[in-house]
């Protein structure tokens, strides 16, 4: 018992110094950075270097009590700035999927519905053409056929907006619920209802591999939050934009891999291992389909079967 405590110390203390220690530290490095040198004198690196040189030289700094009250202050404000930061990419990430945007406040609510409605025209302008394309490609006459290239073009400048037709006023977010728009119409299965028992009965590994793809969405909101915390500091040192900027970029990248994943792994477990939980509900064999869907959400949606009497 007491490695397992040790062991799990261990690891605590790593997360601990790789997510939010280290992190902030190069924030306050940067942070003292531009109050040192400023906006006029922003790339002077002797000033820099000179200034760190006395603060080293300065009488609280040499003795060994004054180093550990340095240490300790460093670590408990890297440690607060980084809890910042992850309050900050759980807002982003909010956000960022707007699963709720429908009852954000004004004006949030107002701009969120109005970028839906754009992207809803756009996707249905370019559905339609890549829909077009299709019909054309029926044509009798080989001439009148459009190249495959043509298509597969159209097909990506759609999807580019989302894969299913947009709800939500981000790409991210369109992307996680298009894996309940699929699951609805292909299987008649509510996402949100299912999703709680199919956790339950899925393998060990597919389980692994579902926690992997959120804590990876998780990483990349939390990147977004420390982007967020180098905007303040633009009033001081203009050098940290450049910081904010390629973190904020390398956010946004990583954020829409993960929501991608993410999406493909949840539709991927429910559309394998609803026939396990099927199995579990005692329903009797079905096809996977429509069928199999209703079944399971009319036995979960419904009341719990009472067990017959023994005799």
């Amino acid at each position: 018992m007491g490695g397992l405590l040790s062991e799990l110390g261990k690891k605590l203390a790593e997360r601990w110094l790789t997510l939010l220690v280290l992190p902030g530290a190069l924030y306050l490095a940067v942070a003292a950075a531009g109050h040192i040198l400023g906006q006029a004198a922003a790339l002077d690196v002797g000033r820099l270097t000179r200034a760190i040189s006395d603060a080293a030289r300065a009488p609280q700094v040499t003795t060994a009590g004054g180093q550990v009250v340095l240490l300790g202050a460093v670590l408990a404000g890297a440690a607060a700035v980084g809890l910042a930061a992850q309050s900050l990419g759980t807002v982003v990430e909010r956000a960022a999927l707007a699963a709720d945007w429908r009852t954000w406040p004004r004006p949030f609510g107002a701009l969120a519905e109005r970028r839906v409605g754009h992207r809803q025209r756009r996707w249905d302008a370019i559905r339609g053409e890549y829909e077009a394309l299709r019909l054309r490609e029926r044509a009798p006459d080989p001439a009148d056929r459009p190249r495959p290239r043509e298509r597969h073009l159209a097909a990506r400048r759609y999807e580019r907006i989302s894969v299913e037709r947009p709800e939500r006023p981000t790409w991210s977010g369109d992307r996680v619920h298009a894996a309940a728009v699929r699951l609805d119409r292909d299987a008649h299965v509510n996402l949100l209802t299912v999703w709680p028992h199919v956790w339950l009965v899925l393998p060990e590994e597919v389980r692994g591999e579902i926690s992997t793809a959120r804590a990876a969405l998780t990483r990349a909101a939390a990147l977004s939050g420390w982007a967020l915390l180098y905007l303040p500091l633009l009033w001081w040192w203009w050098p940290a934009t450049l910081l904010g900027a390629t973190l904020a970029t390398i956010a946004a990248r990583r954020f829409r891999t993960a929501s991608d994943t993410y999406a493909v792994l949840l539709e991927a477990a429910v559309r394998l291992h609803l026939t396990d939980l099927a199995d579990k509900l005692r329903i009797e064999e079905q096809p996977m389909g429509p069928p199999l869907g209703s079944a399971v959400m009319r036995r979960l949606s419904g009341p719990v079967p009472a067990p017959e009497p023994t005799l």
